[in-house]
């Protein structure tokens, strides 16, 4: 199980078509809200397809708009 708390910054597997790979959390639940701080796409995934995508957890963002 991975720990993520709204406001961190994870790197996912495969990058977004923008480019990006890195995203900030902006929703925890049973489905977790990420935002690309490439483009600002946002993006809902149920936590266990999260979890699976997921590299690694970058840490604590600066802010959540």
């Amino acid at each position: 199980m991975v720990e993520v708390h709204v406001g961190d910054v994870v790197r996912m597997r495969k990058p977004h078509a923008c480019g990006g790979s890195e995203w900030v959390v902006t929703r925890v639940g049973a489905d977790i809200g990420i935002r690309c701080l490439t483009c600002g796409r946002r993006v809902m995934l149920p936590r266990s397809r999260f979890e699976k995508r997921v590299k690694t957890v970058l840490g604590q963002g600066d802010v959540v708009k």
